[in-house]
């Protein structure tokens, strides 16, 4: 099926020529990359107009009266049912003061159950909303009354932890404004809520992907791809890159599993074609709060010709950073300050992770101007990296395209030659470390090892060692860690992540797991797939992890007592998803003691992005800065990567653990029982 607007059918400024079929406005935004000024758009300017002043409904206090409803909405040319929270999608931004108690009723008027869940807020585990851990749900023409006291500031968001209600809109922004003087300052600010939106019912959609799991996927490989790679690499090698992809049955294309082939991408409730607008006055200093409120899509955030300052990540304020462009997870948000100039139309641009489409808005001093949409950056491959194979040093060329799960780490005929041994510290023969003891590999390393220009992410430190340790010239062998247990349990010091070997258990041996990352690397300096030479392409910086450090001292300054090492795991071709590899229905509680400090470590044993989110506790992201350690509610944990990050123990009760992608949660999922001692 042509799902593909042509550049044929682009016509020129106030014309559009529509492929015919329901698919038309999909077809609008994935064929739209090509540079299309909004004027090209549908619409008369009057009508236009209107829909760009569309905005978020507010309700600020202390008591709100918030009702679940059926509602039918049209964002495609179709009349389909969604699941609202009073009416709207997204539903009102929530205004809230820190320090203040808040009560919510909130009426569920579905014929089914459902519930609200208060994302990154932390309150008592009764409150979360999360049905058979926090509560029941809220049945059918019942109320139910949250009570909690906000306890922090920020920027959050809410939605139906029910089913898969999220995705048929049922989700909005929250704010909480500071108690004391806010340290960011600004003269003005918008929330910019990012989402999916699909006609499907989001039961349709899980159910092709479980029965096939690239249903929604047409850009693989193809004939033409095939001869343009025989050209490049020649046929032997191009044969052995296929035959590793074939065996693993994995795909280099597999970066999103549904796509803008059925999503239709929404800022702050509007498509592409409306756009949204916000508006700014000379001089001023512009906050936008960016929330990704999707239910499967990570996004790309750029605005061309404007520079952002980085100053809060998942509601808690970090030190500020000068970015050009950052990935932004399911559930994650960002606050970004920017100073834009009259007379200009500036466009807030977010692309999906696939570069199968994007939404916008525009920010500008004057109503009438129209900001100029740029194309979309080239679509990404997969690489070894992704698989959580080191390959440094060794023939690209030959293994561009290498597969993965239980055939990657043993692809003697294609990879014959190596010493696979060697990959498990993710070290490479381009360190001259043949012979080495690799297990001595910890963080007691000597002068022996000559460690300038080393890739110290390899070293499984969990952090970008060389940016923020400066570690040339050091004495290693002064590196002593007895100022704590660290030194004795190999965990490695607070603030600079895991110091452990990855060790594969047992449980994800098996047809549930088709890949296991041999030499994962650190996740925090790397932008991503798709982004990972902007820097060098277009001069763009994007965004890492390593950049984040917390505005304010690090609270809890412990030690970690011990780490609790997950794997993120999975069978793509059958879409099934498991930590361990044992899905949720199978699994036991994770259990924490009341008070203790612990270090998560997850290393991620597929080629998706899942975004991780742990309720009711800080994930406190381990970037190498042990003063400044930042506080966050979800994380990326990239392809064949492992990130860890410090959690202390101190909400009583049950709470959920979960990937946030919502068709992996019913698999990638574990519940956290915190008990008293």
């Amino acid at each position: 099926m042509n799902k593909m607007l042509k550049s044929s059918q682009l016509m020129a400024p106030g014309s559009l020529v529509k492929a015919p079929g329901a698919l038309s406005r999909r077809r609008f935004v994935m064929g739209a990359a090509s540079a299309m000024m909004l004027a090209s758009l549908p619409f008369t300017q009057s009508v236009l107009a209107a829909s760009l002043r569309k905005g978020l409904t507010t309700l600020s206090g202390k008591v709100f009266d918030l009702s679940i409803d059926y509602q039918i909405v049209n964002f495609t040319g179709t009349d389909v049912r969604a699941t609202v929270v009073n009416q709207s999608i997204p539903g009102p931004l929530l205004r809230w003061k820190e320090g203040e108690a808040v009560t919510l009723r909130v009426k569920n008027n579905l014929d089914v159950s459902s519930s609200i869940h208060w994302h990154g807020i932390i309150l008592p585990a009764n409150m979360d909303g999360v049905p058979g851990i926090s509560f029941e749900g809220i049945a059918p023409g019942e109320t139910f009354e949250y009570n909690f006291t906000l306890g922090q500031s920020g920027t959050y968001w809410y939605h139906s932890h029910s089913g898969f209600q999220e995705q048929t809109g049922m989700y909005g922004a929250i704010v909480i404004d500071p108690r004391d003087a806010d340290p960011v300052a600004y003269d003005r600010e918008y929330v910019v809520m990012l989402s999916d939106w699909s006609d499907e019912e989001p039961e349709s959609i899980y159910a092709k992907l479980k029965k096939q799991s690239d249903y929604y996927n047409f850009r693989e490989r193809t004939l033409v791809d095939l001869f343009d790679d025989i050209s490049a690499n020649g046929l032997v090698n191009t044969w052995n890159a296929r035959s590793m992809w074939n065996k693993g049955r994995m795909s280099d294309r597999d970066i999103s599993d549904v796509t803008g082939y059925t999503y239709t991408y929404l800022m702050n409730g509007n498509t592409p074609e409306k756009g949204w607008q916000g508006l700014f006055r000379q001089g001023e200093r512009v906050r936008l709060r960016f929330i990704n409120s999707a239910a499967m899509t990570i996004f790309d955030v750029r605005i061309p010709g404007l520079k952002m300052t980085v100053v809060a990540s998942d509601g808690q304020n970090i030190q500020p950073v000068s970015v050009d462009e950052f990935r932004i997870g399911v559930a994650e948000t960002y606050d970004v300050i920017v100073e834009p100039e009259v007379d200009n139309a500036y466009c807030i641009f977010a692309q999906s992770i696939d570069r199968t489409g994007f939404t916008y808005g525009s920010l500008t001093s004057d109503a009438a101007l129209k900001p100029l949409i740029p194309p979309m950056d080239p679509v990404a491959v997969l690489a070894h990296r992704d698989m959580g194979m080191n390959m440094e040093g060794m023939d690209h060329g030959s293994m561009e395209m290498a597969g993965n799960g239980d055939k990657a780490m043993n692809m003697n005929k294609a990879m014959e030659g190596m010493d696979h041994n060697s990959m498990q510290t993710g070290t490479d023969k381009t360190m001259n470390m043949e012979g080495m003891d690799h297990n001595s590999m910890q963080m007691d390393t000597d002068k022996a090892m000559n460690m300038q220009g080393m890739d110290h992410s390899t070293m499984q430190m969990g952090t970008d060692v060389n940016k923020t340790m400066n570690m040339e010239g050091m004495d290693h062998s002064s590196m002593q860690m007895d100022m704590n247990k660290a030194s004795v349990t190999g965990l490695g010091l607070a603030g600079y992540g895991s110091n452990n070997e990855i060790k594969h258990v047992s449980s994800e041996f098996g047809p549930q797991v088709d890949m296991r990352a041999a030499s994962p690397r650190s996740g925090l300096s790397d932008p991503g797939i798709g982004l990972r030479d902007h820097q060098s392409l277009y001069k763009r910086r994007v965004l890492t992890y390593a950049d984040i450090k917390g505005l304010t001292p690090t609270r809890d300054k412990r030690q970690p007592s011990r780490e609790i090492q997950l794997h993120l795991t999975g069978n793509m071709s059958r879409y099934m998803w498991s930590v361990n590899g044992i899905k949720f229905a199978d699994a036991a509680p994770l259990e924490l003691e009341f008070g203790e400090r612990v270090r998560i470590t997850l290393v991620n044993d597929t080629m998706m992005t899942h975004p991780m989110h742990l309720h009711g506790m800080w994930s406190e992201l381990e970037t190498g800065d042990p003063d400044f350690i930042p506080r966050k509610h979800t994380v990326i944990v990239q392809p064949g990567s492992s990130i860890s990050y410090l959690v202390t123990a101190d909400a009583l009760g049950g709470w959920a653990y979960h990937c946030h992608l919502l068709f992996h949660m019913p698999g990638m999922f574990r519940k956290v029982q915190v008990n008293n001692a």
